[in-house]
């Protein structure tokens, strides 16, 4: 499996088996990001010391950070790999090897993924670490949110909020959906966050998926980036993976 693929799998699987709320941060008005890496986790899902002691959410894009077995190429340690088998196949699907360059290319990838689901794709977004989807139900209504590495066409739900939050298609899903917080609080509780650290963005509506809302952040009122507030607790979750903000396609 070349390099990058083994990145994918390890990256996705890590997020299907851990609980940890960890992530990056905007800080100011940079957003950092990686193609297909996870948040660190705190603990060793399979009971080994699979990340160091101490790492932190902070460290997401630190591959020193990680323990063996996270690495690039580290994918056949005993105890500590984890690879597309573990999903069982509903949240990763591996590309054919071919880069994704434009969004149309994204948009055909994120059909393939979509339909294995029963969904279909929506909004598509380019950034400069990857391409972003929305799955929405045959009715219309926003489902979940996966990514597309442009590397090689891997695709998957994205890890963060839709793999941990999302109470019909996330690892930890119920069926059951809670919203004490409205769309309009959402937007108010996103925007404070962003104002504690210091940031000049601003954010856009909040589009309601199973269990979380989604925003775009904004600089003079152009897309930047996009985080996440959960519907329940009001816990923010930026999405510091993507990058910079390249174009979008509607439906």
């Amino acid at each position: 499996m070349p390099s990058r693929s083994r990145r994918t799998a390890a990256a996705l699987a890590a997020l299907a088996l851990t609980g940890t709320l960890a992530a990056g941060y905007t800080t100011g008005d940079k957003t950092s990001g990686a193609s297909l890496r996870p948040a660190a986790a705190q603990s060793s899902p399979s009971g080994n010391d699979c990340w160091r002691p101490g790492t932190s959410g902070d460290e997401w894009d630190d591959w020193d950070a990680w323990g063996p077995g996270m690495g690039p190429g580290m994918m056949g340690r005993d105890g500590c790999s984890w690879g597309p088998g573990m999903m069982g196949g509903h949240y990763w699907q591996r590309g054919n090897g071919t880069r994704v360059t434009t969004l149309d290319q994204a948009r055909q990838r994120a059909d393939a993924f979509a339909d294995r689901l029963g969904l279909r794709v929506g909004e598509v977004m380019q950034f400069s670490k990857n391409f972003y989807a929305e799955l929405e139900t045959p009715g219309g209504k926003l489902a979940t949110e996966i990514l597309v590495d442009p590397a090689d066409g891997d695709t998957g739900i994205e890890y963060g909020p839709a793999m941990m939050w999302n109470t019909d298609y996330g690892m930890h899903g119920s069926g059951r959906t809670q919203t004490p917080i409205s769309p309009d609080q959402s937007q108010e509780r996103a925007q404070q966050w962003l104002r504690d650290r210091g940031s000049y963005l601003t954010v856009g509506e909040a589009e309601a998926f199973p269990g979380y809302y989604t925003l775009h952040t904004l600089r003079d009122g152009k897309i930047n980036g996009m985080l996440s507030v959960n519907a329940s607790t009001g816990a923010v979750w930026p999405h510091t993976w993507h990058g910079t903000y390249i174009a979008t396609s509607e439906h």
